[in-house]
C-alpha cells in the first residue's frame, strides 16, 4: 500500500484581488511541475479562481495551501482555502447550481467540485469555511 507524499507546500494570503491571480499563477506552475496535462491544469486552475475569489469575496479574505502530492506512482496537487468568514449556513442549497448569495452566477462551489477529482467542504456559520480541492494526473 502506498503512502502519500507531500512533495512541497505553500501558503499564500487572499486579501486582494492581485492574490487571486497569484493563487492561480502557482496552482498552474505547481500543477505543471506534477506533470498534469494541460485540460487538467485548466480544470484545476478554473476551479482555483472561483474558489479563491470566495474567500476574497464571501469570507473577507482567507488563505490558500498549495501542496504538490505523490501517491504511489499518482501525483497530484491539494489546494486547500480557508476563511474566517461568516460561514455557510446551508451547504447543501449552496452547492446547488444556479445558487448564488451574491451577484456571481452561481457556480463557483459546484462548478469547482466538477472540475476537481478530490472536492471536500466544512463550514461553520460565524467561524468561517474550508474546501480542499485536488486534481490527479
Amino acid at each position: 500500500m502506498a503512502t502519500m507524499i507531500v512533495r512541497s507546500t505553500e501558503t499564500l494570503p487572499i486579501r486582494a484581488e492581485a492574490d487571486v491571480v497569484m493563487v492561480r499563477q502557482k496552482a498552474r506552475a505547481v500543477a505543471t511541475e506534477a506533470g498534469l496535462g494541460l485540460v487538467d491544469v485548466t480544470k484545476l486552475v478554473t476551479a482555483t479562481s472561483e474558489l479563491a475569489r470566495n474567500a476574497l469575496i464571501y469570507g473577507g479574505g482567507g488563505t490558500a495551501l498549495i501542496e504538490s502530492l505523490q501517491d504511489g506512482i499518482r501525483k497530484g496537487v491539494r489546494l486547500t482555502f480557508e476563511d474566517q468568514g461568516p460561514g455557510i449556513p446551508d451547504i447543501e442549497k449552496a452547492m446547488t447550481d444556479g445558487y448564488t448569495s451574491g451577484s456571481g452566477m452561481g457556480l463557483g462551489l459546484s462548478g469547482a467540485k466538477r472540475l476537481s477529482n478530490d472536492f471536500s467542504i466544512h463550514s461553520v456559520v460565524g467561524q468561517g469555511t474550508r474546501v480542499m480541492i485536488a486534481r490527479w494526473k
